[in-house]
Order: structure tokens, then sequence, then C-alpha cells
């Protein structure tokens, strides 16, 4: 910053660091002297044009201020010019932002996402995968991104992105677990098997959290013997899918089998009648 002082050669030329939130005021030099001990100032004055430049390196957020150059003409007698420094500052996300967290299905939920930074960001939501937002968009802007009764498809990974054309913007993940009690589907609600041939039963469930599974012929459970053989697999925290293998199918194992799931939000059950066929399934016998 250069204050150029005009038939100043008999009068005194200050650099004052102004307080704009409060009456205090620092000078920083006197005349061609720095008065203030700090490495990162340096003070140069050209003798032949009277200018005095006030240089500061490593610019921090506090050296954002007005700068005022003062020649004292006299004890109640000055002349002031005035600079203001902005410092430009990417954004940062402060820590009262929404977290990661859970939620059961139906609830309000509202994500919250505050920052700061100089010029003041702008603040906007998307989802992993640019996937829609329960408002039908894939982007919202706005402090707050409001879900009044948020459902299972809204459980997943948003992204608050904070923006102000300085530096690369700064960004907080949040992840959203919804509890959701289990939904069972299955492909065939009835099948027919040829006599001692193997059949497999598959119910698809979804559900958060996991659910208890269990197997049921006619009413009582099953387990893995001779004639049943019972498997689960999982391929993410809310999806399982329960395989139920007749073994070498007899007269006595036709009827209703019922896959049943249950979570703390409740549970629920499918059944599937299997009947005497004349002609094998495929798969499994044809395999």
């Amino acid at each position: 910053m250069a204050c150029t002082a005009l038939n100043s050669k008999d009068f005194n030329v200050l650099w004052i660091k102004v307080n704009k939130e409060s009456s205090e005021s620092i000078a920083l030099s006197s005349g061609n002297k720095l008065i203030v001990n700090d490495p990162r100032l340096s003070l140069r004055q050209d003798m032949n044009s009277n200018r005095y430049i006030l240089q500061i390196n490593d610019i921090q957020e506090t050296d954002a201020s007005v700068y005022r150059c003062d020649v004292v003409i006299g004890i109640n007698h000055k002349i002031s010019a005035y600079t203001e420094l902005i410092v430009r500052r990417p954004p940062f996300i402060y820590d009262n932002s929404t977290r990661s967290f859970v939620v059961k299905e139906g609830q309000l939920v509202q994500l919250e996402c505050y920052a700061g930074g100089y010029p003041s960001p702008r603040i906007s939501w998307r989802r992993a995968n640019n996937a829609i937002l329960s408002i039908g968009a894939s982007m919202y802007r706005g402090n707050i991104l409001k879900m009044p009764a948020i459902t299972k498809e809204d459980r997943g990974t948003y992204y608050c992105v904070a923006e102000n054309g300085v530096g690369k913007g700064a960004r907080r993940r949040i992840s959203i677990e919804v509890e959701f009690a289990p939904i069972i589907t299955v492909l065939y609600t009835s099948l027919g098997q040829v006599l001692r041939a193997n059949l497999d039963l598959v119910c698809h469930i979804e559900a958060y959290p996991q659910p208890a599974i269990a197997w049921l012929y006619n009413g009582i459970e099953i387990h893995n013997n001779k004639h049943y053989s019972i498997s689960h697999s999982t391929t993410s925290d809310e999806i399982s899918d329960t395989n139920l293998q007749i073994i070498t199918i007899n007269n006595h194992q036709y009827g209703y089998y019922t896959c049943s799931a249950s979570n703390v939000l409740g549970s629920t059950e499918m059944t599937i009648n299997v009947y005497e066929a004349l002609l094998p399934e495929c798969p499994p016998v044809c395999d």
C-alpha cells in the first residue's frame, strides 16, 4: 500500500491500522521507520516522490482492516487518506453443521450447513452420483435442506458444498441411514416341482436394521437338516437374500412355505405355495 504525501518534507507521515469494530487504532510506522515489531511488515520510502510504501507479507485474515495514512500538520491538525484491505479466504465449513446420523422412516429431517470465508460462500446440497433429492431436483441451494417425511429411498450420502470463487471450495460428506420395517419380495408365489427333485425358494428382503429371518412350513419353523438347507446372503446393510432349498422333495413336503423377516420397526412375511408338478422345474433339475 502506497501513500504519496506531496510537500511533506517538514512533516511526519504515519501509517495507521484502524479497527473497524472498535475505536482502537495501531500506529505501524512513523516517517521512514516501522514502530511495530512484526517480521511480515516492511516499509520503503521513495525520497524522489515522497511515497511511503507499506508492505505486508503472508497475508492473514486478521490483516483485513482500514489502513490510514496521516500527515501530521500540527497538534490539532492532520491530513488523512484511507484504503481498505479486504482479505479473500477460501470457504470452510463450521463444526455446527450437520454430521452423519440415523433416523426412522417418516420423521422430519433437517440438514444444516454453515460456512465461513470471504466473500460469503454459497451453500448447495447434492447427493452421491447426482441422485435426485427429495425435492425432485439434483441440487438445492441454501443452508438448510428439509425432508418433511424421510423415506428409505432418501438414505445415502449427501454433500454440503460451500463455494465463493476462492480456491476449490469446501465439502462435507453426510451419511444418512434410514431405519425401516422389512419389505419382502419374491419372484413367484406359487411353484411346482416333481417328486424326488430339489427346489429353491428365494426371498429378497430390504430392511434396516438387518432383520431376523426365518422359514416356516405350514406355520412351523424350519431348520437345516437332511430335508432342508437354508442360506442367507447380504449385499448391503439394507438388502439381504434368503434361500430355502427343499432337498429331494417328497409328498409330505408340498404345501405352504413362509419367509418371515422382523426388526425393531416391524415384521412382515411372504408365503409361497409349493405343489407337485408333472414336469420338473428348470433350474435346478435341468442343471
